[in-house]
């Protein structure tokens, strides 16, 4: 049994390392927050809108348990902030291989800020540039003490998906 879980802030590269990472192995891909969405027929953005982020958080990690329950031979990109909150930090741990794509916030910012999803993030709708820097700082500067207990850090950095990729298949 194989089970890789990627974390990191959003706009790191998880999904698209993800799907790569399972193709080179032979794994399935889970993208947790699209998992979420098709459970509940509802985009994230509308639920934390409707429901907030506390009851967001409390179904996100009854869906990270499912997904751990039922799939054995995957990868997993989780949510931005699914390491941060209910210990699921601790179960991803015990229950595979975490890998933190980690990432400066300067970088983080440019790539969100030209993602045509953008506005389909809770966290960062309605922010304009500065905004968006400082927010996704103060966010990496209280998340860093969940990110950084994953087993193995990969600074993402300037390099390819590829390159990515092999180093992880290296590490496992």
């Amino acid at each position: 049994m194989m089970r890789i879980f990627l974390t990191g802030y959003m706009g790191s590269g998880k999904s698209t390392l993800g799907k790569r990472l399972a193709n080179k192995l032979g794994l399935s891909f889970i993208d947790l927050d699209e998992y979420f969405e098709q459970k509940f027929k509802t985009s994230i953005s509308l639920f934390f809108e409707r429901f907030g982020e506390a009851s967001f958080r409390r179904l996100e990690h009854e869906v990270l348990r499912e997904v751990i329950k039922k799939f054995d031979d995957v990868v997993i990109s989780s949510g931005g902030g699914t390491p941060c909150y209910d210990n699921n930090m601790d179960l991803m741990n015990r229950n595979g291989t975490t890998i933190y794509m980690k990432l400066p916030a300067g970088v983080l910012a440019f790539r969100l800020s030209k993602s045509p999803f953008r506005y389909k993030r809770p966290m960062l709708k309605g922010l304009d540039k500065n905004s968006m820097l400082q927010t996704i700082t103060r966010h990496l500067e209280e998340r860093e003490v969940f990110y950084s207990q994953s087993k193995i850090v990969i600074d993402a950095h300037k390099s390819t998906v590829e390159k990515i990729a092999e180093l992880i298949i290296n590490a496992i």
